[in-house]
Order: C-alpha cells, then sequence, then structure tokens
C-alpha cells in the first residue's frame, strides 16, 4: 500500500532545505553587518582612547552580538541603484568605444526606449530621487557608501574639501567643494576657461542666420532656441534685404526692449562692440564629476531665464536617439557681456538632476511641480540690474551647482582678425581642446592675440 501524501512530505522536506539556507544566508549577512558596524566603533574608541573607549567599543559589539543591526531600505536601495547604473555606464562605453575603434561615428537615430521615457513622470521621479538622496546615511556607513560611489564612477576622494564622515547625505557629497588650490585657474587674460569638469562633447563657430550648433550626426539645434526668443544672441541673418533688415530691427528692438529700460548701459556696450565671431561650447558632466559651475571669464550676468522643460537623461545615447535634447530639457540660462562682447551660460539639467541651484540667485527653485502636463508659458525671467551694469562674475569664481551630472553649453563672441577673401574662418581665437577631451575647471578652452 502506497503510503499517503509522499509528494507533500517530499515537498515539506525542500522547503526545510531552503528555510535552513536562508536562515543560514541571512545570519551570514547579519554577522557581515555586525563585523563592520564593530569594527566602526572599535576604531572609534581606539582614538578616543582611555577605559571608557575601551568601554564603548565592548559596548558597542555587545549590543551588536544582542541585536541584529537593520541597514535603512533608503539606503540600500541607494546602493542597488549605484551598482545598477555602474553595470549600465561599463557595458554603454564599452559598446560607444568598440565602434570608436572602428571608425564609426555615431548617427542620429531615434528608438522605442526615447519615446518611451516622452511618456515617463520624469520630473516627479527626479524630485523622489532628490528626496531620497537628501535623506541622512548612518555616520558609520558613509565612508564605505561614498568610496563605493568613487570607485564605481572615477570620482577622487583626495580633493574633497571635508572629511567623508561629513557628508550627511549624497546629495551632500555629490554637491562638496574641493580643497584650495584642486583647480587652478589660467591666468592668462586671453584666454576663456573650462566652467566646470567633464568632457567636451562639441565646440565650432556659429554661422548663418539659424545658429544652429550640431547635437550629434545628423541632427542640430538651434542657439535661440536654446537661450530663449528674447535672447542677446548677436544674430545677424545672411543674405537679408532692406526691408528683411527693417523686420529683424524691428524685432530686435521689441525684444532689447525689457532689458533696455532697466539697464541702458547694455544695449550701449553690446551695439558698440566691433563684429566678432560667434562660437560655442557644450561639455557633459558624468556622474562622478564635480558639479559646480565656474565663470569662465570676467563678464557681467545681465539676464537670468529658467525654462521648466522635460528632464530627459542627457548621456551619450539620448544625444543619438532624443530630438533637441538641449532645448526640451529644463535649463538655467545666465546671459550677459565680457570686454569681448556677448557671453551665454546654460546649465541643463536631466534625469534626477531636476535640482539646479545659482549661488549668485539662492532663491531659485527648479523642477517644481506644475499644474499643466504642458506649460506653454514663457520662461521665467529676471534681469540682473545693480546700478544699470548687471551681476559682476570674477574669472573661475563659483556661480552654481547641479546634482550627479548633466551638460554646460557655452555661446559666446570672440575676437575676430581680418583675413583675405576666400578663407574658411575669419577669427583669430583658437580652441586649445578636441572632441572627447576631458577637461578640468580654470583649463583654458580656447585662446586669442591681442
Amino acid at each position: 500500500m502506497k503510503p499517503r501524501f509522499s509528494h507533500n512530505a517530499y515537498f515539506l522536506a525542500r522547503y526545510s532545505h531552503l528555510r535552513r539556507f536562508h536562515h543560514n544566508h541571512r545570519r551570514t549577512f547579519s554577522s557581515f553587518l555586525n563585523n563592520i558596524r564593530a569594527n566602526y566603533y572599535g576604531t572609534r574608541a581606539s582614538s578616543l582612547g582611555g577605559s571608557n573607549g575601551a568601554g564603548g567599543g565592548c559596548g558597542g559589539t555587545g549590543d551588536s552580538k544582542g541585536n541584529a543591526f537593520l541597514l535603512p531600505g533608503a539606503t540600500m536601495a541607494t546602493i542597488l541603484m549605484l551598482g545598477a547604473l555602474h553595470a549600465r555606464r561599463l557595458y554603454e562605453d564599452k559598446k560607444i568605444e568598440e565602434k570608436r575603434e572602428r571608425g564609426i561615428e555615431l548617427e542620429f537615430h531615434p528608438d522605442v526606449k526615447a519615446s518611451f521615457l516622452g511618456v515617463l513622470p520624469l520630473r516627479s521621479i527626479s524630485r523622489a530621487w532628490g528626496s531620497l538622496m537628501s535623506l541622512e546615511i548612518p555616520v558609520w556607513m558613509r565612508p564605505y557608501a561614498y568610496k563605493a560611489w568613487a570607485r564605481a564612477f572615477h570620482s577622487n576622494l583626495e580633493e574633497a574639501a571635508l572629511p567623508l564622515k561629513e557628508y550627511a547625505s549624497l546629495q551632500d557629497f555629490f554637491v562638496r567643494s574641493l580643497n584650495e588650490g584642486c583647480r587652478p585657474i589660467d591666468p592668462d587674460p586671453c584666454c576663456l576657461v573650462s566652467p566646470v569638469d567633464g568632457t567636451i562633447l562639441r565646440f565650432g563657430e556659429l554661422k548663418g542666420s539659424r545658429g544652429m550648433i550640431e547635437q550629434v550626426k545628423g541632427h542640430s539645434y538651434s542657439v535661440p532656441a536654446l537661450l530663449g526668443n528674447n535672447s542677446l544672441l548677436p544674430m545677424e541673418p545672411e543674405g537679408k534685404d532692406e526691408s528683411e533688415e527693417e523686420a529683424v530691427g524691428e524685432k530686435s528692438d521689441k525684444s532689447w526692449l525689457r532689458v533696455s529700460l532697466a539697464s541702458p548701459k547694455l544695449r550701449e556696450n553690446i551695439s558698440s562692440s566691433p563684429m566678432k565671431g560667434l562660437y560655442y561650447c557644450v561639455i557633459y558632466l558624468r556622474p562622478g564629476d564635480y558639479h559646480r559651475i565656474h565663470s569662465p571669464v570676467d563678464w557681467n550676468a545681465m539676464v537670468r531665464r529658467h525654462f521648466a522643460g522635460r528632464l530627459f537623461p542627457v548621456n551619450e545615447r539620448a544625444t543619438r536617439t532624443i530630438r533637441n535634447l538641449y532645448v526640451e530639457n529644463e535649463r538655467v540660462v545666465l546671459e550677459g557681456i565680457w570686454k569681448e562682447g556677448f557671453m551665454a551660460l546654460a546649465a541643463v539639467g536631466a534625469t534626477n538632476i531636476g535640482s539646479i541651484e545659482l549661488f549668485i540667485e539662492p532663491e531659485l527653485r527648479t523642477n517644481k511641480p506644475k499644474k499643466k502636463l504642458f506649460p506653454t508659458e514663457p520662461p521665467e525671467e529676471r534681469v540682473y540690474d545693480p546700478e544699470g551694469l548687471g551681476l559682476k562674475l570674477e574669472k573661475g569664481k563659483e556661480v552654481g551647482v547641479f546634482n550627479m551630472g548633466s551638460t554646460v553649453v557655452l555661446v559666446f563672441q570672440a575676437p575676430t582678425a581680418k583675413s583675405p577673401e576666400g578663407s574658411s574662418s575669419s577669427s583669430d581665437y583658437r580652441f586649445c581642446v578636441k572632441q572627447g577631451d576631458r577637461v578640468r575647471v580654470g583649463q583654458a578652452l580656447g585662446r586669442w592675440d591681442e
């Protein structure tokens, strides 16, 4: 006679085996956490010295034996997220590097993922991520978390201005300042320096009436669209007749009206400048880069515009698949003048980087909840006008900061020299960087002759 419930007994035995396996691994993991905690408190007690320190160390060890230390769920989720981001970055970098080694230039090609990103609530996700990053990390765990981040994204922890235990949250760690002297500023008065640490994506001279910047091979975006329709950008259409010239002049007068009334010296300074070449430079910041933005030259910031756009990612894949990426994304634009003419700096946000802060305007808040899903209102604009000269920014001084990594776009005028007819360029301004170069704050992007 066959015994009844033979299958049930078999599954019960298997279940008991799995429970023992799970219990052993859970005990091993708890022991691992207890050892880390005991080592931390033991090191802290030994540094304090004396019998009190030794007693404190023993007390910490006893508590750890009695109670399993539970890792905060938010911190564990953060560590898992960092690991996933690191693995993805390594995979994408490997694929891109293989294509570049074969001499293949990446072209613009929209895909399904780009369309899917368009329907996701990336702004809300970024706000949630920002709240997660603001959570305080236990003091004993901070060095481990920040060293893991530095190992994953190649950050130099020796440059940090404070000990790792002083950074209460990942957000504080991301926006950390550096030790004095870590970013020397090129003293040459005839050079323009990098405002951020990052990778050179694109640079060149803006030509033609539309002022297009190549996002990737096969797709470009308009500089006026990036900076705003009321931009102070000194673009002159080519081949315009007298009627077109009058229309352009009338439109320019209207766009200047608000700024000119508030700051009458601004238009006088720009219009009195000789015709100069107009240039651009696009710099991408990786998650592991230094995140503060510095002034590229001595200049006067006249206008700030805040575009409450989307928050698409701005990595290599996104630039190849999302149309008008920098124009669609949320950004903060500073415009003004320097000794050579027009100057604009656009800080472009990205997924999980909705927060862009300006040290010169602490009250500015970005990535705020919006009532409308597709807002049509113009960008929020503020005119800096102390005594009609704008807000003075010194070369190399801190201007702002954003979390993790993003992109900065510089658009500026530079000296122009006379050249013979048929020359490809009439400017004596020369970039001293190449596409793909890694640059640091204070490093010269280009130079010119007096």
